[in-house]
């Protein structure tokens, strides 16, 4: 009797992508929970250099990195991904990931980690029909959310809904959805904590809390984009 072919196992790399303005200990748990759970290979955070989908960020690019950088520090799981912040112009998810499967070729798993309403909002990202060629869609979702029924994301999740396994037997293609409790911490909600002159100890790393400090950063919500 003949033994059914497998498929590979490969090597499974995860990006996890935002403005990180700043970063925050609901960004960091959520991708080490992602890459602990999802037996990720890598997870690397990419700080965008200017997000096309929100409005520009308060403080420099390279600010945002040397923050998420000094987060990282003391977490070997979590690694950090610059090359969004080497492209002029607004920063396109598609473009990415077609340069990292160049870079990696077709055999290496790509996963891209989003959140269910960044998912919803798929149709209106720049050629956001290629993403699922080019990687996976791993989509956090917090309990009690729905799904569409209907419509262009309700047909996606139909034709590309996938397990865990998935990610490790095919490169691309899968729409993973992973109910995750999320840590009630935002960035804006930290800016605004800085601007009204309180402190937002205890909701980031202290290194971060320490560069915000040293740059004067935030200490305005209204600060001039550089």
């Amino acid at each position: 009797m003949s033994t059914p072919s497998l498929e590979p196992v490969r090597k499974t790399i995860a990006l996890f992508g935002g403005t990180f303005n700043p970063v925050h200990f609901g960004h960091l748990r959520m991708a080490l929970e992602l890459k602990e759970v999802l037996g990720f290979d890598e997870m690397r955070l990419l700080p965008s250099h200017q997000p096309a989908h929100r409005v520009e960020p308060g403080v420099t690019a390279r600010a945002r990195s040397e923050m998420l950088a000094l987060a990282l520090e003391r977490c070997p799981e979590l690694q950090l991904d610059e090359r969004e912040l080497q492209r002029e112009g607004p920063t396109y998810t598609v473009d990415t990931l077609e340069t990292l499967r160049a870079e990696l070729g077709d055999e290496v798993s790509i996963s891209f980690c989003m959140g269910l309403d960044s998912l919803l909002g798929l149709p209106g990202w720049h050629r956001w029909e290629q993403l699922i060629e080019l990687a996976h869609l791993v989509v956090v979702t917090r309990p009690g959310w729905q799904l569409p029924l209907q419509g262009e994301v309700a047909d996606l999740l139909s034709a590309h809904r996938g397990e865990a396994e998935d990610l490790k037997r095919s490169a691309a293609g899968r729409i993973l959805l992973r109910e995750q409790t999320l840590l009630p911490i935002s960035a804006t909600g930290i800016r605004s904590l800085i601007a009204s002159g309180r402190s937002p100890q205890y909701l980031l790393p202290e290194r971060v809390l320490d560069y915000i400090q040293t740059h004067q950063l935030y200490k305005s919500e209204n600060q001039e984009n550089l």
